[in-house]
């Protein structure tokens, strides 16, 4: 399994709610199908006000999105319990979420999806970082490193957790540890 991502950020503040992330308009497409799931990356993150956030998360007209990572501030996912919120993102191609904190079921959502890795900063790096500038995940040694000052910052182990993710999510983990039967 992959332990290192490197790439742009995609930087929002606290309080970023499941309705911002993916809004109710487009609960209706369906995850497990593949033309449905595509799109909802299309639509990860168009909830945000534009007027707070000029530059968007998925470009008008793209499927997919330019940031690997998303950092936010302080109860990351807060909300309504939907499943597709980290779905989406993770269709748009986010692969880690550096946020403060996390509303509880958000972070449950990416792993039991298995499409993000949630990880909990030390350091409000929301308030450090700049949507477009490059860092360094890894998740083998808790850091983030930025690029353009080479600075260390870190956040919490992701545990049990980490092994869910790394399998693509709850079922697939009970799969492969043989909780239950493959099909």
């Amino acid at each position: 399994m992959q332990s290192v991502f490197t790439g742009p950020v995609y930087v929002v503040g606290d309080n970023i709610d499941t309705d911002q992330i993916i809004p109710a308009q487009y609960l209706t497409l369906v995850p497990t199908i593949p033309d449905e799931y595509e799109k909802l990356g299309s639509y990860a993150m168009c909830g945000l006000p534009e007027s707070l956030y000029p530059v968007r998360f998925v470009e008008e007209g793209q499927m997919d999105s330019r940031y690997l990572i998303v950092v936010g501030g302080r109860n990351f996912g807060c909300g309504s319990s939907r499943e597709h919120a980290p779905i989406a993102l993770g269709s748009a191609g986010a692969k880690v979420v550096l946020a403060e904190s996390f509303a509880r079921i958000f972070f449950r959502n990416s792993v039991a999806t298995g499409e993000l890795y949630p990880c909990e900063c030390v350091d409000r790096l929301c308030e450090i970082l700049k949507t477009g500038d490059i860092v360094k995940v890894d998740l083998d040694t808790c850091t983030v490193t930025a690029q353009k000052t080479g600075k260390d910052y870190r956040f919490k182990p992701l545990g049990d957790v980490r092994p869910v993710v790394d399998a693509g999510g709850l079922f697939n983990y009970a799969r492969k540890s043989g909780m239950i039967q493959a099909k």
